[in-house]
């Protein structure tokens, strides 16, 4: 199960940097963006890092002060979540 959760927390990982990546590639090329919606959920389902990387090497989503409480909010919750299973995992 371990192996899988890790192999899982990869991909989604490396979606979520993609997924920021293709929104900073059409808003520089004025295309149709990837909603703040969507960015916020491939974080909360467990891209979080991937998303972080994301922001900081592409600097996107950088200034939006709306957009960093929202994904600073999702990793809080999500690193209170691992700190409530840390004895059961």
């Amino acid at each position: 199960m371990l192996k899988a959760l890790g192999f899982y927390l990869v991909l989604i990982n490396v979606v979520a940097y993609g997924v920021y990546w293709l929104d900073k590639r059409r808003a520089q090329r004025g295309g149709r963006r990837v909603s703040e919606k969507e960015l916020l959920l491939w974080a909360a389902a467990g891209g979080s890092l991937g998303s972080w990387l994301a922001m900081r090497k592409l600097r996107h989503k950088t200034r939006k002060v709306g957009f960093r409480v929202a994904f600073y909010g999702i990793v809080a919750a999500q690193l209170v979540g691992l700190y409530l299973l840390g004895p059961w995992a």
